[in-house]
């Protein structure tokens, strides 16, 4: 998917299992970016691209069904046809951290974290015994955050323009969008707000008061005049 992956498992597992879950999780964020890759031509969303005639699998039938819902929640500001071809990596990262997550929980990892590129979800708790720390990037100095979460049981998504400039589009004009510098959003799906964050993005300023309509989710969000303005329930550390 373009970016580092990585798995932290805190529970009291013998090494063996904990270097096989985390093969595991490994092995199907590969198996995502086989078939969601905007740049593999053998991945499935370019062949849809460039007009094959195939199958769809269950699966890249799921995650386009969550992105046409998603379309319909941010009154079209996530749209995975913005840039006039099939891109659903606004949601799909978040969503294969999560799935990657809920299968460590199903196999007996209660507290571990996984992030991929600044999409991380963690639960329970970290090897210290205390919830996971959690820091959002600050999208104007590279080696520091301006927040820090924590909790047991997150779902942290951040969209910016800090490390590729303005690439998300207004799906309405086809501009780039500006006015916020980066969006994080917090809640129970990862997938979701990946999503979310995408769209306040592409809103610009707007998405600012919309985000503050979002049932279950939290969010901040750094403007590019360098305001940093969150959510009074952000689960921010002490």
């Amino acid at each position: 998917m373009g970016t580092t992956a990585t798995v932290e498992i805190a529970d009291p597992l013998p090494a063996a299992r904990l270097a096989e879950l985390a093969d595991e999780v490994f092995a199907f964020l590969r198996e995502v970016d086989a078939r969601f890759s905007t740049f593999r031509a053998d991945s499935e969303v370019c062949r849809l691209n460039a007009g094959d005639r195939f199958e769809p699998s269950p699966v890249l039938r799921e995650v386009l069904a969550r992105c046409t819902a998603l379309w319909q929640q941010t009154n079209g500001y996530f749209d995975v046809y913005a840039t006039g071809r099939l891109d659903p990596s606004g949601f799909v990262k978040g969503w294969a951290v999560q799935v990657a997550s809920d299968r460590l929980l199903a196999a007996g990892a209660a507290n571990h974290c996984v992030d991929a590129g600044g999409d991380v979800r963690v639960r329970g708790r970290s090897p210290s015994g205390q919830p996971w720390r959690v820091g959002i990037r600050h999208p104007f100095a590279r080696d520091a955050v301006c927040g820090v979460l924590a909790g047991t049981d997150l779902a942290v998504a951040t969209s910016g323009v800090y490390e590729r400039g303005p690439h998300v589009l207004d799906p309405f004009t086809g501009t780039a969008a500006r006015g916020l510098r980066s969006v994080t959003v917090v809640g129970p799906d990862l997938g979701e707000a990946d999503a979310l964050a995408t769209a306040a993005l592409a809103m610009g300023p707007a998405g600012i008061a919309w985000l503050s309509t979002l049932d279950g989710y939290t969010s901040a969000v750094v403007t590019d005049d360098g305001r940093f303005l969150c959510s009074q329930t952000l689960p921010l550390a002490d």
